[in-house]
């Protein structure tokens, strides 16, 4: 099933004394490429975090950012560090003695210095589960949110390759009086050219041109591919990359059959081949 590489996911789960919201946005890259934002005392837990994500995500490019709000944190009493707030004023008092004219400690100034508070920190063996917990409910929504648009790049891809397989059928029936109308066209222009040509070596040369000129490989190879596209996009798993080495050998074929042509018909129909498999290797692109 193609799944697309853009999607959105957000999560809040409300406690008392806590709230943890999970946000995580895709989009379209050639690898997969993780990005994870956590508070400090969830650092530990990043690489499980990345095990989760890689789990269910093959191909894109992710932000993830997991914040956790504690509720009545200002209001609690404020946990000073004693003895490191002993050895900050100590030192203070030595460099003071040292110095002329030096202004007293500030207490406000101490108590903004970094450890001399102590911080409400989180408990991880507590935290974790719930916060991957969290994660995970918000990774159902993004890959669910992916398969929708994946079923919306199918339907388009459908359609597309059905026009592709209209055009080619159409131009297989006109083949043979294409054919016909050239042969003939260079039959008279020779005679116009001389009365004295030798009619084996002029049919030599017309053979050879035909054969130039024959776009059957160029339009069975057309046919194959987009039957392999049709293939592809009914399989499971991760499909872009082959997807997109299609779309290149799709566009080669066209391009070749362009190089052929003689006639207005195949030339045209040459030119739409690549107008819509242009527009399908643009949908492909956001293909997991």
């Amino acid at each position: 099933m193609i799944h697309s590489m853009t999607a959105y996911g957000r999560t809040e789960d409300l406690k008392k004394d806590k709230s943890i919201s999970c946000e995580i946005r895709t989009v379209n890259h050639r690898y997969l490429e993780i990005s994870i934002r956590l508070p400090e005392e969830l650092k530990p837990l990043e690489e499980k975090v990345r095990e989760y994500i890689s789990r269910k995500l093959k191909r894109g490019k992710i932000d993830c950012n997991i914040r956790i709000e504690q509720h009545g944190a200002n209001n609690k009493s404020l946990l000073i560090n004693q003895d490191f707030l002993k050895k900050v004023v100590d030192a203070a008092e030595k460099t003071r003695q040292n110095l002329s004219n030096s202004d007293s400690l500030n207490v406000l100034d101490l108590l903004r210095w970094p450890g001399v508070l102590e911080k409400n920190t989180l408990d991880p063996k507590i935290i974790n589960k719930p916060v991957l917990n969290s994660l995970t409910r918000t990774l159902d929504i993004v890959v669910d949110t992916r398969q929708r648009e994946g079923i919306k790049i199918k339907k388009m891809l459908a359609q597309r390759c059905v026009k592709i397989k209209k055009i080619i059928n159409n131009i297989q029936k006109k083949m043979p009086i294409i054919q016909k109308n050239l042969r003939k066209k260079l039959m008279q222009r020779a005679k116009e050219l001389s009365s004295q040509l030798d009619n084996d070596r002029l049919e030599q040369e017309l053979l050879l041109l035909s054969q130039k000129m024959d776009i059957a490989e160029e339009i069975d190879r057309l046919f194959a591919h987009v039957e392999e596209v049709m293939r592809v996009t009914n399989q499971k798993g991760p499909m872009g990359r082959r997807l997109d080495f299609l779309m290149q050998e799709m566009n080669r074929e066209s391009n070749t059959l362009g190089s052929k042509s003689y006639h207005l018909d195949t030339s045209n129909a040459s030119v739409e081949l690549k107008v819509l498999i242009e527009q399908m290797r643009e949908q492909i692109q956001n293909i997991e």
